[in-house]
């Protein structure tokens, strides 16, 4: 371990019990994408705690969804006042409703702090902001930065894509506090994900009395999803899952509509762009019978290009000069940063603090990883810097 790195990890960790009430508030101030009021409480306290470690704090108003925060430190030197900044990118909704922590309570349990939205993500929030506390702490300030917390990520990120994409045209590299995978490893690619609507409109008669007049909407869905299952290619990452169908109205009835809602996930761009363009170009095996597609690849790939693999390395360094070694790996799932890496802005996921169970009842993280984590994503910050 350098001295530099021994300064940093030594200041973060004078500094747990700090991070420590910081990742409690914020996962009591239940913050569910659906309740902008929720949400927006979560927000002011983010925004009150960002003020007092000396960032320029923009709250950026939504009608739809909670308010985003965005928080600026610029270094103080003139001539770096142009410098890219970097961006550290993540979310503060969560999918669970207000009340939860009632049968859910924040808890500690063998070194794990319980808790819902903890994992995913923040105690990711809490780490970023302890690192730049660490900095303001340890060192002269030199780095640009922007941290970029959304309100809407966990329902697609309509509202703050815009604002995340113009964000990252701005920066020279993308840090996602997501949460890492097991092991604490980061993320160097997630695949594409995708959500359609599946519309059929067939002919409706009586089952038993005129079945040759009808066609039946719920018959053509079973072959079409046949169609879309034959579309499936693993080895490649491409994944294809009709999680939710409906149809018809009684069983002596010959189904004028049926519906379906598809799940895709891709691992390549290209893929994305061609199973975007089969699946809307879908073809009823009646005449009668009519296809409605909506939906498409919303979130886009995060490849593992050379860009990224080149951020990942620099933070493979950082980590080994703390005392870690940093792995990378894969995740199923997107996130915001598919969006910021699609534009060829390297972008790094996962650098959230170690942890488990994202969107389930026993979602933690491990309490000795968040004053590490900080101390790496200081180092990080000042090396790219």
């Amino acid at each position: 371990m350098t001295e530099s790195s021994s300064d940093l990890l030594a200041c973060c960790r004078s500094q747990s019990a700090w991070v420590r009430e910081l990742v409690e508030t914020l996962v009591r101030l239940e913050s569910p994408s659906d309740d902008k009021a929720a949400v927006d409480r979560c927000g002011a306290e983010l925004t009150r705690r960002l003020k007092a470690l000396g960032a320029n704090v923009t709250r950026i108003p939504q009608t739809t969804a909670g308010d985003h925060v965005r928080a600026e430190w610029r270094p103080p030197h003139t001539a770096d006042v142009q410098r890219a900044p970097i961006l550290l990118l993540g979310h503060f909704d969560t999918v669970w409703p207000v009340g939860t922590l009632d049968r859910m309570p924040l808890h500690e349990r063998d070194g794990r702090l319980y808790g819902p939205g903890i994992f995913d993500m923040k105690a990711g929030i809490a780490a970023a902001m302890l690192a730049m506390h660490a900095l303001q702490e340890s060192r002269e300030a030199t780095a640009h930065v922007v941290m970029l917390w959304t309100a809407d990520e966990e329902i697609g990120s309509a509202t703050s894509r815009v604002l995340i994409e113009e964000t990252a045209r701005r920066s020279s590299a993308v840090l996602v506090l997501e949460p890492s995978l097991p092991g604490g490893a980061a993320k160097t690619s997630r695949k594409g994900v995708g959500e359609f609507e599946l519309i059929v409109r067939g002919v409706a008669a009586h089952a038993g009395l005129d079945p040759g007049k009808g066609a039946s909407a719920v018959h053509e869905l079973a072959r079409q999803i046949l169609a879309l299952e034959a579309l499936q290619d693993p080895e490649r990452g491409i994944t294809i899952n009709v999680g939710v169908i409906s149809g018809g109205s009684r069983s002596n009835v010959i189904a004028d509509r049926a519906r379906a809602e598809i799940d895709v996930r891709v691992q390549a761009i290209e893929d994305a762009a061609r199973l975007e363009s089969v699946i809307r170009g879908l073809r009823p095996t009646r005449p009668s019978i009519q296809l409605e597609v909506s939906g498409g690849i919303g979130r886009p790939p995060l490849e593992r290009s050379p860009a990224v693999v080149r951020l990942y390395e620099q933070a493979h360094q950082i980590a080994a000069t703390i005392g870690r070694e940093l792995r990378e790996g894969a995740a199923g799932g997107g996130s915001d940063g598919n969006f910021t890496s699609a534009l060829g802005v390297p972008t790094l996921d996962g650098l959230g603090p170690e942890g488990d169970g994202a969107h389930a009842v026993h979602e933690h993280v491990l309490l000795d990883d968040l004053s590490w984590r900080a101390a790496f994503l200081a180092g990080l910050i000042e090396s790219l810097g």
